[in-house]
């Protein structure tokens, strides 16, 4: 009997070592299709920091003549559009499902970025830009969510952190054929082809849909419950994982059918202070200047006296400590808490900016000057993607309740858009006004910003969607 035992637990063992493989297959397919939205995402506003000095020239030179107030249009349309394609997107991913809703912005993604290649003038490009941004931003909420729930409570810190690992690898992608472009070609319309290439990733995104499942969460939620477990049996390693993740969101989905209706649960105060939480995260996301470092790194270094092509290629820093410190982030989400990340990488930000204002404010222009600037912009963001980025967008994807998750997830992530518009129109006058001494006005919000986590941000480690949810009720509840 011992003997039959023993073999039959290592055939077992054996089974599940194959299952075990092909769940993370499985796995790792959906991951790559669904980040195809945060590659378009990370390429679209990195791309814009190569293309600007060539769409500023004059239009007989094959630019579009922006000037300083029409760079920052060009800039921010995409941000502003980002927001109204978050809001939206999460009432279409709660009506329709988050597959469908990412198939639909995959079209947006290829529209748009076909729309800025061939744009003729400015009015145009910003239009473009909008609609390409909506995309963008409805990717954004969506994505996180969906592989949110595809993943499991074992799996969601680090496969939803691959969303942060797509963006930073599309503007490094951008990056690195900004510079290409810019040092190989003469043509100086190339920024055209700069922003033609964001069509492939939504194009991937939009056959890749196809491919996919939809979630369980959402099927367990619209009362789908034999296609929620037949998807389940597809993504999870053993029968027992099914049943308990199956009895949660069966209980919750009773739970979300016996409270109020949805409209009702938005105005309950928990839901409120859930979503002034969400909003107050993108704030701490955003007013780190993250953006304007991404955006304006090479009009911040053209300062310091580097040429443009010198300027543009040191872009190809950032990206490469960008997923440097992604990879590091994912290996460190499942190791730390969501709370002592946040506050370690606020802490250095804030010390870096600090530091780069002083280097720009006290040195006079040169190559040193240049070298410790950019040093510290590196520092920057090693610590702003490594701690940051992907622990705001884990938090956006298991924050809210599952009934109003895909609205909630959307408008707290549309805020941050707002945030991330207004930093990029704001910078290029604040720079031009304040000069240097811009940095330390940021570093004084970042202060802000660490008071606020250390004070309001709860602990989601290590529970399931379902847990979250109840922890989330009884913490931000009725007193």
């Amino acid at each position: 009997m011992d003997v039959q035992k023993e073999n039959h637990t290592q055939n077992s063992s054996s089974e599940n070592d194959s299952l075990n493989l092909s769940v993370q297959q499985r796995l790792f397919f959906i991951v790559l299709v669904a980040t195809m939205g945060a590659l378009a995402f990370g390429y679209d506003t990195g791309i814009i920091s190569g293309a600007l000095p060539y769409m500023t020239l004059p239009v007989s030179q094959g630019g579009l003549n922006l000037t300083p107030f029409t760079e920052g249009m060009v800039t921010s349309a995409l941000t502003f559009g980002s927001a109204i394609g978050a809001f939206v997107s999460g009432y279409a991913s709660d009506r329709f499902g988050r597959r469908i809703t990412l198939r639909s912005l995959a079209v947006l993604f290829v529209a748009g970025a076909l729309g800025t290649t061939i744009a003729p003038d400015v009015e145009i490009m910003v239009l473009m830009r909008f609609i390409l941004g909506f995309a963008v931003g409805g990717g954004s909420s969506t994505v996180p969510v969906f592989i949110a729930e595809i993943a499991g409570p074992k799996r969601r810190a680090p496969l939803v952190s691959r969303n942060e690992l797509m963006i930073v690898s599309g503007q490094l992608l951008a990056y690195i054929v900004s510079a290409t472009m810019s040092l190989l070609l003469e043509n100086p319309g190339m920024w055209r082809y700069m922003l033609s290439l964001a069509m492939i990733p939504g194009a991937l995104l939009f056959i890749g849909t196809f491919f996919v499942p939809a979630s369980p969460h959402w099927m367990v939620a619209e009362g789908r419950f034999n296609e929620a477990r037949r998807i389940m049996r597809k993504l999870r390693e053993n029968p027992r994982e099914i049943k308990n993740e199956m009895a949660q969101m069966r209980q919750n989905a009773r739970d979300a059918r016996r409270g109020p209706p949805a409209k009702a649960l938005l105005k309950e105060k928990w839901i409120l202070r859930l979503v002034m939480l969400g909003c107050g995260m993108g704030i701490v996301a955003q007013f780190t200047g993250v953006n304007a470092f991404m955006y304006y790194t090479p009009i911040i270094l053209k300062s310091t006296g580097l040429g443009t092509s010198a300027s543009i290629a040191a872009t190809i820093g950032n990206g490469v400590v960008s997923v440097i410190a992604t990879f590091a982030g994912i290996r460190a989400i499942n190791m730390f808490g969501r709370r002592p990340m946040l506050m370690a990488g606020l802490s250095v930000v804030i010390a870096m900016q600090l530091a780069l204002g002083a280097v720009l404010v006290l040195m006079p222009s040169g190559i040193e000057q240049s070298l410790l600037s950019l040093g510290c912009i590196l520092v920057f963001l090693f610590f702003m993607q490594m701690c940051i980025s992907p622990v705001y967008w884990l938090l956006m994807s298991e924050l809210f309740p599952m009934k109003v998750r895909g609205v909630l997830t959307g408008s707290a992530v549309a805020f941050q858009w707002i945030c991330n518009a207004t930093v990029a129109l704001a910078f290029p006058p604040l720079l031009s006004q304040l000069g240097n001494y811009t940095f330390f006005i940021f570093a004084g919000i970042n202060v802000g910003s660490l008071i606020f986590v250390a004070v309001m941000l709860p602990e989601t480690r290590g529970k399931s969607l379902e847990e979250i949810e109840t922890h989330m009720r009884a913490h931000f509840g009725e007193e």
